[in-house]
């Protein structure tokens, strides 16, 4: 027998359906069709990374600031190089 694949998508629904409390680790393992068991996992795996979802936020962040500042560098650069030509064209 094949092991069958589940989405994230699905095993986000289970953690968060354990993780309320309002039906017992059996009747979400049943609503669902897994094996209690899972649903357990499911549950710890999704608590023991739950901090990851703000880590990756502030990096994003911070990554994004990174290449603002590197833009704003190459426009004040360019306007400098646009400058020079202009006065060196005659054109200011």
């Amino acid at each position: 027998m094949a092991k069958k694949k589940y989405n994230a998508a699905f095993k986000t629904k289970v953690a968060i359906a354990a993780i309320k409390g309002e039906e017992t680790t059996s009747q979400i393992a049943s609503r669902f069709g897994i094996h209690p068991s899972q649903v357990r996992l499911w549950k710890r795996q999704f608590l023991d990374n739950a901090s990851a979802v703000f880590e990756k936020s502030q990096k994003k962040e911070k990554k994004l600031e990174k290449q603002v500042q590197e833009l704003y560098r190459q426009i004040g650069q360019l306007t400098v190089e646009r400058d020079f030509l202009a006065r060196k064209s005659g054109l200011l």
